[in-house]
């Protein structure tokens, strides 16, 4: 899944945020982004490991610590670029946690800075699913750590309410913006499900060039000369064709794994690859996708270990979309572990990169940026709305809720990083439940 001289063909590669540090900035855009500072592969790889060891929960759960890391703490990335991330992976197919993580690698450090960061998130929860799958084909069935959890639920829920707040800050700047967020929320919470989102997303598309596409945006467009020009047409023809090796480079880093059956490998990662790419609307609805094809069709867990493959991915950090590299071990060992696991993440986060690639050539245009107006709230509005439904699995005991308090004031407060409150919350679970 990763091979070191990979990464070295596209190490060098610049991200795009600092092929525009001097392009002309709207009103909408903050002043501080020029300002952006070159940080190292290792240091997104650290990050991003740490952020994979700490998120418990999900999509909005894994949103909220990222922007705690790369916003907050580091001032990597505005708030309203991490926004613009979510607001892509919303309406883009795969696992939309390790799509918004790898297009904040990307805005840092272009495509090599995408791939160091999924594979640093996806890793942590990647070895905890092998080692609770050999525990689980080994001596049976695991119990579930539920006293961990019921210190870990109030911790996320704070840390998930802390990144709302946060981003909100940022973009609900008058009354129309706060109309988007209520409604978003009111829709996700009171219907849920993918096409909700995407309603959400598109009336709130609607509403922000209705809003605001029709004012007088005071917006330079200035003009580049034509040796800038060619410099930056030169570094996208790098950009593409390191996309290129990228995407052809990291399928094949499974084969020295496949000392055994090759074409069985092969065929689990087209498989999971496929589904990856049909999948649309996060892990709820991953589970009956997968369900269909891999007990089904092709036989290669029962519907109980399928049943457990997911109970074991929900008490593993990082995206629950790991529970294929469960179905891939039971199938053809460690080496199907891996193949199972860059076929569900791959494609998808190769199509993210692509298109965030394509987005931020256009999102300068003022038609855009009223666009973006409009979606940056309603992106504020669900993640709100996630709280609420993260927080109804809180045990309902005063434990839970000074532990939801001691989280929030720690994160907006003293700013304390959220991948030492998460685990420090379930040892308190474990010690007071």
């Amino acid at each position: 899944m990763h091979h070191t001289h990979t990464v070295y063909l596209i190490i060098n590669l610049p991200a795009d945020s600092f092929l525009e540090r001097n392009s002309e900035r709207s009103p909408l855009k903050p002043k501080h982004t020029s300002a952006l500072a070159q940080v190292s592969l290792w240091a997104l790889f650290w990050i991003f490991f740490r952020v994979g060891c700490t998120s418990f929960g999900g999509f909005m759960v894994i949103v909220a610590v990222v922007q705690n890391a790369v916003v907050e703490r580091r001032k990597l990335l505005t708030q309203q670029e991490m926004l613009d991330g979510v607001s892509l992976a919303s309406v883009l197919p795969g696992t939309m946690a390790v799509n918004v993580i790898a297009y904040v690698g990307y805005r840092l450090r272009g495509p090599a800075g995408a791939f160091v960061s999924a594979f640093a998130a996806v890793l942590p929860a990647f070895v905890f699913i092998v080692a609770l799958g050999l525990a689980y084909f080994r001596w049976g069935q695991l119990p579930a750590v539920s006293k961990m959890f019921m210190g870990f639920v109030p911790a996320v829920t704070a840390t998930v309410a802390a990144a709302a707040w946060s981003m909100g800050r940022a973009s609900i700047v008058g009354m129309r913006e706060a109309a988007i967020a209520v409604f978003a929320a009111a829709a996700l919470h009171s219907i849920g499900g993918f096409f909700s989102t995407l309603g959400i997303v598109f009336v709130a598309a609607v509403a922000g060039w209705y809003w605001f596409g029709r004012r007088s945006f005071d917006v330079r467009v200035g003009k580049l000369g034509v040796g800038r020009r060619r410099k930056k047409k030169r570094r996208e023809s790098v950009a593409k064709i390191n996309l290129f090796v990228l995407t052809a480079v990291l399928p094949g880093s499974v084969a020295p794994f496949a000392s055994f059956d090759p074409g069985l490998l092969l065929k689990i990662l087209v498989t999971f690859a496929g589904m990856s790419l049909l999948l649309f609307g996060g892990h709820y609805v991953f589970i009956p996708i997968v369900q269909q094809s891999v007990v089904e069709g092709h036989g290669w867990v029962t519907q109980q270990e399928f049943v457990d493959a997911v109970a074991l991915s929900q008490i593993t950090p990082g995206p629950l979309m790991v529970s294929a590299a469960f179905i891939g071990l039971k199938v053809a060992g460690f080496a199907g572990a891996i193949a199972a696991t860059a076929g569900v993440f791959t494609p998808s986060a190769v199509l993210m990169v692509v298109c965030t690639g394509l987005f931020h050539r256009i999102k300068e245009s003022p038609m855009v940026q009223a666009v973006l107006r409009g979606v940056r709230p309603a992106v504020v509005g669900m993640i709100a709305a996630a709280v609420l439904i993260v927080g109804q699995t809180m045990v309902p005991t005063w434990i839970s809720a000074v532990i939801f308090g001691a989280s929030l004031i720690s994160l907006l407060y003293f700013r304390v990083n959220a991948v030492w409150i998460i685990p420090v919350a379930g040892i308190a679970g474990y010690l007071v439940y």
